[in-house]
């Protein structure tokens, strides 16, 4: 059971509250906010990703989830399982997205009125309700101009803006009833690598994060089957609700009816081998001196199909007695924060075939800092994506439709991005 729910800015001040038992204190949101800073000033690499999702208080057991520089808070008291929590914050910030088409605090405080009718609808006595974005947009309209000038000037009204749903599917996620001139759906695998790579180029650790995102606009009630080419590279999946789990689990096929418009068709994992060709490699150089360092770093593509590189970063912390920084690069620009402490190289695209990149430098340590010493270890983080690409090699071989006479449009994009990428020199 979920008891309450806070939803909290960058700067850690509650923007919307709601409960639905006993009124919970702010003074537990203050007690958040003083662990969230302790555990961010415990290292130099700590970012507020990786603070706890759970934290216990003297009375209440913190359930938190950090997007989009928002962070959905839940106190609970009682026995809970924290996955069903987890998963409704995560389904409340997907349908804010959904309806207002981003999430910030601006959109919110722009929204005060639907924002909190979704709340009454999506929970019941602090249990997960109505959590599909097409049953929800048939009982809680869009926003438009009346409702946001509602919430502006504070105002209240007596005519209701809540439409009672009339005729409406048997399914919880589509709606009844969809037309469509031109019938098409499209699907887009999007891979994110999380690895640990040693200066060598050799993989420590590897692992792809994948998720499919569909985008339907088919008419009436259609029953589809997607099948791969390769569906035993995947591990861990989680699938939309309109899955059959079993059809899944006996064919390895999705056999599914899908909600109208943008939803997460499903999501998994893969282990990658740790000889597994990376996309890119690293190679940091580092001549250590008395109170400084030079440093060269190239990067270089490897096994991308021949597919370019694109908005390729790379970051380079550096300790916190860091005095300057000079450097020269042959590709992109740079810049060093001062009070971070991070050289951010901003290379932009990669293409096979062309000159490598190159940054050179050095740094100096500040003498009075009492810290001279340069540390004997780096931790280079880099983000890069490639479309048309799939790291794991997952494909879409034939999609099937049934109960309606069309014939359906598929469209399939691919898309490999870093996640925690992370190089040690």
């Amino acid at each position: 059971m979920i008891e309450s729910l806070f939803v909290l800015s960058p700067t850690g001040k509650v923007i919307i509250e709601k409960h639905w038992h006993e009124l919970i204190p702010r003074r537990v949101v203050d007690y958040f906010n003083e662990q969230v800073s302790k555990a961010m000033a415990a290292g130099e690499d700590v970012t507020r990703e990786d603070v706890l999702p759970i934290i216990a208080s003297p009375k209440y057991q913190l359930i938190n989830v950090y997007r989009d520089g928002l962070t959905y808070l839940s106190p609970v008291t009682k026995e809970v399982d924290p996955i069903m929590v987890f998963e409704f914050l995560h389904r409340f910030s997907d349908i804010m997205l959904e309806y207002f088409g981003q999430v910030s605090e601006t959109v919110i405080k722009e929204n005060f009125v639907t924002v909190y009718q979704l709340l009454e609808e999506m929970m019941d006595d602090g249990f997960p309700l109505t959590t599909e974005p097409n049953a929800l947009k048939e009982i809680v309209p869009a926003p438009n101009i009346l409702s946001k000038v509602i919430t502006t000037m504070g105002a209240t009204t007596s005519v209701s803006t809540r439409k009672m749903p009339h005729g409406m599917s048997n399914l919880p996620w589509r709606k009844a009833g969809v037309k469509y001139t031109s019938n098409e759906i499209f699907f887009d695998i999007v891979e994110e690598i999380d690895a640990i790579v040693d200066s060598t180029g050799k993989a420590v650790s590897c692992e792809a994060h994948g998720t499919i995102q569909a985008n339907s606009r088919l008419s009436g009630m259609p029953d589809l089957t997607l099948s791969f080419v390769n569906p035993r590279l995947v591990d861990d999946c989680s699938f939309h609700p309109s899955v059959r789990f079993n059809k899944w689990e006996s064919d390895k096929v999705l056999s599914f009816v899908p909600p109208d418009g943008h939803f997460r068709l499903m999501s998994y994992r893969v282990n990658l081998p740790s000889q597994q060709n990376l996309p890119v490699q690293v190679k940091p150089s580092f001549n250590i001196g008395a109170n400084g360092a030079k440093f060269d770093i190239t990067v270089s593509l490897r096994n991308t199909d021949g597919k370019p590189l694109e908005n390729v970063v790379l970051t380079l912390p550096l300790q916190k007695s860091t005095a300057s920084l000079t450097a020269t690069c042959n590709v992109g620009q740079y810049m060093f924060d001062p009070v971070g402490k991070v050289l951010r190289w901003d290379i932009g695209k990669i293409v096979p075939r062309e000159r490598a990149p190159v940054i050179s430098g050095s740094f100096s340590l500040s003498a009075s800092s009492g810290d001279a010493t340069v540390n004997s270890g780096f931790n280079i983080g880099l983000e890069f994506l490639i479309n048309s690409h799939s790291l794991s090699g997952l494909k879409v071989d034939v999609l099937k439709l049934f109960n309606e006479g069309y014939k359906p449009y598929k469209g399939v994009r691919t898309m490999t991005k870093a996640g925690r990428y992370q190089v040690r020199a």
